[in-house]
């Protein structure tokens, strides 16, 4: 028997989910499905912190309080930063962002995932939404002017809109047959908690290596700031090499690397080794599919943006359906789809680039090259005006924003 919804989303992480309680007050039936559980988890401020993290900007944060999320968040463990630091280690160019430039109190707060997922989770449970957990996509085909999607316990759904929110290994965009052009950045990144013998700060750090950067993003476990979390990337055979270490090793090696900003690594906790890819697909959007988040578009991790493009996905998809909605418009008409396209894709690619041209500049050997980046970093450092603008992009201040992320 074929369950039908106006919308299927496939994928309940943290874009997904957002996309899913953004929609929650509309007319149309929703289905949410994740092939892993959907609970929420007892959390113990405590405890030792999640691998992965995300760096969420005030947008982002907006997007979150806006959808009943961020109480859930700061009722479990956030942590705020105020400043960053980036530097060259290969020379003498460095530069300081503040947000007292542009008059906020912080840059951004330091989440884990799981933090994030779980506030997310919370008040969807308490929507009409159908949350369909331990559902794994198997097939997907068209059927008529409808998709049908059949799970790999046989299950099938009927839907004349899916949306692709299932990550960077997007099995929908797989199945779909979506194009995309990608590759390799032939870097590995290191993630994981370390404490250090010197508090953060409430500073993000982060240091161009010769092998690829690495950032000591600032954590807050009941008011010890002696915590971070760190991005280290490094070509494979170097990843596999700071993996094989034991703790006390890979401490001495990381604050070696750190050049010993916060003092002596004191700990380090269990390490992940992620390869590092870039994605982007040739389009968002066809007939009754859209692609948001990771299934979209994947970016180096080198200023934690990732998720925040994927708020932003959803809030602007959330609003392009919502007005057609109100104009009697049918939703999976590639026309409507495509007024999500229009606004998300050049800032997603201009951020791509940005990212891009970062990694390549200070991974670049030529002595001109070296001298033009340290001379540049000082430059800018020296320009207050130049420095706000940056800081403002970060937040999410400027650019084409969805309701959800305005002030």
């Amino acid at each position: 028997m074929e369950m039908r919804a106006d919308l299927i989303i496939v994928g309940a992480g943290m874009v997904g989910s957002a996309l899913a309680l953004a929609l929650k007050d509309s007319s149309l039936d929703i289905l949410l499905i994740d092939g892993s559980p959907l609970s929420v988890k007892p959390f113990d401020r405590a405890a030792s912190f999640e691998p992965r993290v995300s760096a969420l900007s005030a947008a982002s944060q907006r997007i979150l309080g806006r959808l009943g999320a961020w109480r859930g968040v700061e009722a479990r463990r956030s942590s705020p930063y105020s400043d960053m630091h980036v530097w060259d280690g290969s020379g003498t160019g460095q530069i300081h962002f503040s947000a007292s430039s542009v008059h906020a109190e912080v840059l951004g707060h330091i989440v884990e995932n799981r933090v994030v997922q779980d506030a997310l989770m919370e008040p969807l449970h308490d929507t009409d939404i159908g949350l369909m957990p331990g559902s794994r996509l198997e097939r997907l085909r068209r059927s008529g002017n409808d998709w049908l999607l059949t799970l790999v316990d046989g299950r099938e759904l009927r839907t004349p809109l899916v949306v692709a929110a299932d990550g960077a290994n997007s099995a929908v965009r797989r199945l779909a047959g979506c194009a995309t052009r990608e590759w390799d950045y032939l870097h590995h990144a290191i993630v994981t908690s370390v404490r250090c013998a010197e508090p953060h700060q409430r500073t993000a750090w982060q240091r161009f290596t010769d092998d690829g950067p690495l950032a000591f993003l600032p954590l807050d476990r009941e008011g010890d700031e002696h915590w971070c979390s760190i991005v280290w990337s490094a070509t494979p055979a170097e990843a596999e090499r700071l993996m094989a270490l034991d703790d006390a090793a890979f401490c001495q090696a990381l604050g070696k690397a750190f050049e010993w900003r916060l003092g002596e690594v004191l700990a380090a906790d269990p390490r992940l080794c992620i390869p590092l890819r870039q994605r982007h697909a040739k389009r968002y959007v066809e007939e009754g599919l859209v692609l948001i988040g990771d299934a979209a578009h994947t970016i180096h991790p080198l200023a934690g943006q990732g998720v925040n493009l994927g708020f932003l996905d959803a809030a602007v998809l959330a609003e392009v359906l919502l007005h057609a909605i109100g104009r009697g418009e049918r939703l999976a008409d590639e026309r409507v789809l495509s007024r999500f396209e229009r606004r998300r894709m050049p800032h997603n690619l201009a951020m791509m680039a940005a990212m891009e041209g970062f990694e390549r500049l200070f991974q670049a050997d030529p002595l001109p090259v070296r001298w033009l980046r340290n001379s540049g970093l000082k430059w800018v450092d020296g320009m207050p005006e130049a420095k706000a603008m940056f800081v403002r992009q970060a937040l999410g201040l400027s650019g084409d924003l969805p309701e959800l992320a305005r002030a």
